[in-house]
Formats: C-alpha cells, sequence, structure tokens
C-alpha cells in the first residue's frame, strides 16, 4: 500500500474577514452631528482634518494593528551583568500612535482653542476616530489632557511652564504623556486610605515612598499622583497632590522600581505596572492638604475619555460587523438579506447613537465650561452628567462589544482574527475611573451638592419639545415619564433612609443616563428628519426608545440581603 499522500479532491472555502474604509466617511452619525454643531466655517477648517484621522484609522493604523496583534509591550528589569534597569519595549502601534496623536493634534487641538469651546468637540471627534486602531493608547492621551486640565487649574505657574508645552506639543519628540499615580493595594475608589507617604528633605525637597499598585502607561514622561504629607491626618482631606518628572536627564527612572507588570484580561498592549516609589523626586502641586479635591479636574477629563472610548469602540465593532454581514453567506443567502441578523445590527446601532449623543453633549458642556460659558445650572448639569455619562455608555460598550463578537459566529471567539480583544478592551470601560456602583454614588453626591435632578429633568424636556414628528415626541415622552420616576422613586427611597437610597443608585443612575440618552437622540433626529431628510436617526431613537430606558424599581431591602448573603 503506498503511503504516497492523496492531493485534496477540493478547494477548501475561505471565508473573507471584515474590512474597513475612511473611518469618517463611512460614520453617519459623526458626520451628521458635526453638521448640525459646528457652523459651517468651522466645520470647513474642521473636516479635512478628521476625514484624514478618518482615513489613517481605516487605513495604516488599522492595518498596523492586524499586523501586531500577537506583540506586547516587555519590561526588562535587569541588565545581563546585573544592573537594574526597568526598560520597557512598546509594540509598533504604540509607537506609531505616539507619533500620530502629536503630528495630528489629538491633545493639542483642545489647548490651541483655535474654535473656541467648540475645539472640544473638535479633539473628542479626533480622539474618536484615533482610539480603536491604536491598541488603547488613548489611556495615556486621557491621563495627559487630565494633567494638563489639572495644572492650568491648579495656578501653580512653575509647573505650567515646564509641563504644559510638552504635554500639548505637536512635536513627538517633544510630546510628553502622563500617568495618574492613584490606586493602591488599599483600594482603588478609596483614595482616602492611601499609604504613599510624602516627606521633606532638609534641602526642601519632596519625596514620596510607597507602592502604587496599578499605574497605566508606565512609560509616561511625568505623573500627578497622591502622598500623604508626614504628620498629615488620615482620610482624604491628609492627602496632596504631587508632580513627578518619572526620568532623569541620563534617562534613568528617578527612585522608582517596577515591581512588574499587570497582568489583565484586556488592554494588553497597555503597559500597566505596579510600581514603587522609593525617595522620588516630586513638587507640591497646590496646598499640603485637600489633594482629592485639587486632582477632581483630571478624573472629570479622564471619564469624558472613558466615555468617547466607549462609543468609538462601540461604532468600530458595528463597523466590522456590518462589513461582515455584507460577505458571509449562510443558509443561501449574505447575512446582510436576513432579517434577525438585521435586526440584531439595528438594536447594536441603536445603542451606539444614543451613547453617542450623550457623550459629546458632555463634551460640550466641558468646552464651554472651561471657557467660561457655562451658567450655574448649566455647570450642575455638567456636573451630574459627568459621572452618568462614564457609567452607562461603560455597559453599554461591553453589551455591544458582545453582540459583535457573537455577529461573526465562531471567528469571533479566535484569538487570531483579533476580534476578541474588543471584548476584552470594552471590559476595563466600566471599572477604570470608577466602577459602576462608585459612580452611581458619585452621582447620588452630585445631587446633595446642589446639581439637582432639575436641571437634567428641564434638559429633557427641553429636546422632548424640539420634537415634531409623531413617534419623536412618543419617545421623548418616554424619557420624561423615566425622569419623573426616577425623581419620585429617589425621595421616597430618601424617607425610608440612606440604605434604600444606596440599594438603588445604580438602578437609578442609569434610568438618568438612558433617559437623557433618549431626549438627545430624539433632538438629533427630528434636526435629522428637518435638515438632512434622514430616518435613520428617527428609527434609532424609537428602537432605543422600547429597549429598558427606566431602570427603577422597587425592591425589599431585606430581600436584597438574604438574596446577596
Amino acid at each position: 500500500m503506498s503511503d504516497k499522500p492523496r492531493s485534496i479532491p477540493f478547494e477548501p472555502f475561505n471565508q473573507p474577514g471584515p474590512e474597513l474604509g475612511n473611518q469618517y466617511d463611512d460614520d453617519r452619525v459623526l458626520r451628521s452631528y458635526i453638521r448640525r454643531v459646528l457652523p459651517q466655517d468651522v466645520r470647513k477648517d474642521v473636516e479635512p482634518e478628521l476625514r484624514e484621522m478618518g482615513e489613517l484609522a481605516g487605513g495604516e493604523l488599522h492595518r498596523l494593528q492586524v499586523a501586531d496583534r500577537p506583540n506586547e509591550p516587555r519590561l526588562t528589569q535587569w541588565s545581563p551583568w546585573g544592573e537594574r534597569i526597568d526598560a520597557i519595549e512598546l509594540t509598533d502601534v504604540w509607537k506609531r500612535a505616539h507619533e500620530v496623536a502629536a503630528e495630528k493634534g489629538v491633545i493639542a487641538t483642545a489647548y490651541e482653542a483655535k474654535h473656541g469651546a467648540l475645539s472640544r468637540v473638535h479633539q473628542f471627534a479626533l480622539a474618536y476616530l484615533f482610539n480603536p486602531p491604536t491598541d488603547t493608547f488613548g489611556c495615556p492621551l486621557a491621563m495627559t489632557d487630565g494633567a494638563a486640565r489639572t495644572l492650568l487649574d491648579s495656578g501653580n505657574q512653575a509647573l505650567i511652564d515646564r509641563a504644559i508645552p510638552h504635554l500639548t506639543s505637536r512635536d513627538p519628540k517633544q510630546m510628553w504623556t502622563s500617568g495618574q499615580w492613584m490606586t493602591e493595594s488599599t483600594g482603588g475608589s478609596d483614595v482616602g486610605r492611601s499609604e504613599t507617604l510624602a516627606r521633606k528633605d532638609e534641602d526642601g525637597q519632596w519625596r514620596l515612598y510607597g507602592r502604587k499598585w496599578f499605574t497605566s502607561a508606565a512609560t509616561s514622561e511625568m505623573a500627578l499622583t497622591l502622598g500623604r504629607p508626614e504628620g498629615n491626618p488620615e482620610g482624604g482631606h491628609g492627602l496632596a497632590m504631587f508632580y513627578v518628572e518619572t526620568h532623569g536627564d541620563d534617562g534613568r527612572l528617578r527612585n522608582i522600581r517596577l515591581a512588574r507588570f499587570k497582568d489583565k484580561l484586556g488592554t494588553r498592549k497597555l503597559p500597566t505596572a505596579e510600581l514603587y516609589l522609593d525617595g522620588t523626586p516630586a513638587e507640591l502641586v497646590k496646598d499640603t492638604t485637600g489633594g482629592v479635591r485639587d486632582i477632581t479636574p483630571m478624573l472629570n477629563i479622564t471619564r469624558t475619555w472613558n466615555a468617547v472610548t466607549a462609543v468609538s469602540g462601540m461604532r468600530h465593532g458595528i463597523a466590522l460587523a456590518r462589513d461582515y454581514a455584507t460577505k458571509r453567506v449562510a443558509f443561501g443567502a449574505p447575512l446582510s438579506e436576513k432579517p434577525l441578523h438585521l435586526d440584531t445590527l439595528a438594536a447594536m446601532q441603536a445603542e451606539l447613537e444614543a451613547a453617542f449623543h450623550l457623550t459629546f453633549f458632555v463634551v460640550e458642556l466641558l468646552g464651554r465650561m472651561e471657557r467660561g460659558e457655562l451658567d450655574e445650572a448649566q455647570q450642575k448639569l455638567l456636573r451630574i452628567s459627568t459621572p452618568i455619562v462614564k457609567l452607562v455608555t461603560g455597559k453599554q460598550a461591553g453589551a455591544v462589544s458582545c453582540e459583535a463578537l457573537e455577529a461573526f459566529g465562531g471567528a469571533g471567539y479566535v484569538e487570531d482574527t483579533g476580534l476578541p480583544a474588543l471584548l476584552r478592551d470594552a471590559q476595563v470601560l466600566s471599572i477604570w475611573e470608577g466602577t459602576t456602583n462608585v459612580l452611581a454614588l458619585d452621582t447620588l453626591r452630585a445631587m446633595a451638592r446642589g446639581a439637582g435632578l432639575e436641571v437634567l429633568a428641564m434638559e429633557v424636556e427641553a429636546c422632548a419639545e424640539a420634537a415634531s414628528d409623531p413617534g419623536l415626541r412618543e419617545a421623548a415622552d418616554i424619557a420624561r415619564k423615566a425622569v419623573g420616576h426616577a425623581e419620585a422613586w429617589v425621595h421616597e427611597a430618601m424617607g425610608r433612609g440612606q440604605e434604600h437610597v444606596e440599594a438603588g443608585a445604580r438602578r437609578f443612575a442609569l434610568t438618568l443616563g438612558r433617559a437623557l440618552e433618549l431626549a438627545l437622540l430624539v433632538r438629533h433626529a427630528q434636526w435629522a428628519l428637518d435638515h438632512e431628510q434622514d430616518r435613520r436617526p428617527r428609527a434609532a431613537a424609537l428602537r432605543f426608545a422600547r429597549s429598558g430606558v427606566d431602570r427603577v424599581t422597587d425592591l425589599e431591602l431585606e430581600d436584597t440581603r438574604a438574596l446577596a448573603l
């Protein structure tokens, strides 16, 4: 019997994978929003930059991301001769992303403020296009943006003069990124338990001692961090905010040791380290107390980036799934002709469009706040909307990414397609910068400090009044009723005690977020009908209105305890 291999009597089928085009030209939602929000002269100036970034996102950067998929950053702690070096080698995507971010002004645009308050819209539209193909390089950019804003707000002119030109530079060789070192083993959100000690030398130099359990973007040139000046009381008020430059003129880390990289579920291209501060030189940014308050501007910026990253990730997954649906044939026809598959894609798209309009509404408020253009009511609206937008979009991103993988069937579960990273990377968005529960409690704190429900309800009402289409009026009424129910519930729960309010805080905050999303989507849908004769935003609003906006329920606290424990 011959051992000669037999030739395969047929050619095996190979399924073409999804492809991307210009991510600005292909993004109906972003282009329609830009037409509504930006005056014609501003749009004429901005659109070429967005189109150029869209071409990079769907072209060079996407191809590089696919080719670079197996690679991760590497930490080399020791030289061959036993010297501690803690050297980090980044991936090719990250090296290129740094260049693009600087040259295209993904940070600089906001601070050059060429278009006033609308510069934030311009900047975050660039970030929205830039983020998906750059393997979470948006994380150090978020902290860089937050650090720039925080330093400018601090009034510390010496540090402003030192750091801002680097943080906002368009020259890749001059541009710095920043870290945000807050998380310790004692807790992430409970920063008041920080164990980092700040001590002054005899020469007046502050030095930091302690361990930071989770520091993303460990290659950043600087960081803002919290430490407790020696002798200060425990708790958040006893902390101070410090500025740290990570490397000396010789390129070595300044009394910083990288213990290890964190082995994370996702964002694996992001070099996240556990590090030790062993007398690290630092500069006091403001006061020796009140550091948690002083670093708040950074948190507000990074939470906004988190929301932009969430909507951009959703859009990326949908774009891939939509293209694949035109190529994958099952049971005699492409998936794009299967009613059930189309229904699934439509549901994902509705979630995206709602999340997009809430996110960029907060971006608009942020831009106007930085320019001093918000009245008192609008400032309250921004205060309550910031934790809400991060909370609700983080949950949506996880759900939509899960559906996106399923839209590819088995290929969505196979690593070398690159698709599983969509879901893994989305999961961090409901954790980083405050989990859903932490942000729900922050929403309650915002209300307690004067950012009441009435400002949010007024915005929902204003959006509802803009609707003339009967279907959109009906959808707007669902948003109104959801906010009214949430308001009635929180007042009733307060009467029963703080425990009852806290137990329902997540459902309460999700209701406010989804109701505001629906209202803003209704407003845009009416505009699109009137100015673009486009019914697709209307379809998104009607579908989203029926997707479960009101999450408030009355559950017995004793039953909750019994079930949970």
